[in-house]
């Protein structure tokens, strides 16, 4: 591998911004274009795999679901799917002794079921477990501590829904940092640093080679990690608001409401990060992006040229026949 050079800093204006996204996998990069996905994996010979799907959003056969404060939860819950689809293939290509051994559950399920079957039911299991863990973490736990808080069970709303947000912004960016910490997280991480730069690239109207998408910066503005954090940000003042006029003390019923906010609050992050991602040469656009690009330091690598040839695969896959079909 070459020497790695230290990306530009005044790279990120973009007079074009595509829509195409993507998502770090297991030695690999899993594209979204418009109307098609591309995913490659660099296996064990060292020789890349590509796989290509084609797209059919739900909104062409039920046009609501491409209505404004609707889609980002139906984007968010298929790309959830999608994702974990995508990790699911790339661990195939792992050395054997290194791929996760099925639980008794999955086994249970692999003989009950036929194997396309099968795997739909544990990925829609896992997607499950995943929201379940997301829920606990950042709306059960944070309510509970600090409802454990005697002078705050009655009165003090305000105090009490600030250190509720608070305590979930914290636990939120202590998961993270301990996850970049993991040893097998930080050729991921790497591999989301290949995603952005290459989309820069792309977006630059560069030719997709290794040299040009070495220069361009790993911090993108239409990250999904930016999207979490927006995410957890809307639902502490999206609560602030609502327990402003209804005053809910009850621990169980504050918990409930928090998970009924949550499809809308969702919604209102995705379309606040459309807004952001159309708008990002906009001041007020860099000052609420900015937080988001400081959480990539954790989530995002400096990938090495392996990585980034795998973007390149997985971006020429995607980029559409027909030229700006794909603008943001």
């Amino acid at each position: 591998m070459t020497k790695l050079v230290k990306p530009s800093q005044n790279n990120e204006s973009c007079s074009f911004r595509t829509s195409i996204g993507g998502q770090a996998l297991i030695e690999g990069i899993l594209m979204r274009g418009v109307d098609k996905q591309a995913i490659v994996i660099r296996d064990q010979n060292g020789e890349l795999v590509s796989k290509v799907e084609q797209l059919h959003p739900l909104r062409e056969k039920w046009p609501v679901f491409g209505w404004p404060l609707i889609r980002g939860i139906v984007t968010f819950i298929d790309s959830m799917v999608k994702g974990m689809k995508a990790v699911t293939y790339s661990a195939q290509f792992l050395p054997e002794e290194e791929q996760e051994q099925p639980s008794k559950l999955d086994k249970w399920i692999e003989s009950k079921f036929s194997s396309e079957k099968a795997e739909k039911i544990i990925i829609g299991l896992a997607v499950v477990l995943g929201l379940a863990l997301a829920v606990g973490l950042f709306i059960v736990l944070p309510t509970f501590l600090v409802g454990l808080i005697p002078p705050l069970r009655h009165g003090h709303d305000g105090l009490r829904t600030m250190l509720e947000g608070i305590l979930k912004l914290a636990i939120f960016l202590g998961y993270m940092a301990a996850v970049s910490r993991m040893k097998e997280m930080k050729r991921m991480w790497g591999y989301h640093g290949a995603e952005h730069k290459t989309i820069y690239c792309y977006e630059h109207g560069k030719d997709l080679t290794v040299d040009n998408v070495r220069g361009e910066s790993r911090f993108h503005p239409r990250c999904g990690t930016s999207f979490l954090l927006v995410v957890i940000i809307l639902s502490i003042l999206v609560f602030i608001a609502v327990n402003a006029f209804l005053h809910i003390d009850n621990v169980l019923l504050r918990m409930l409401v928090k998970l009924l906010l949550l499809p809308v609050v969702v919604s209102l992050g995705y379309e606040l990060n459309r807004w952001l991602g159309r708008h990002d040469d906009l001041t007020i656009s860099k000052i609420l992006s900015w937080p988001g690009r400081q959480l990539q330091h954790l989530t995002t690598r400096e990938p090495d040229d392996g990585m980034m040839e795998v973007a390149i695969a997985s971006m020429k896959l995607v980029i559409p026949d027909k030229k700006g079909a794909d603008a943001w």
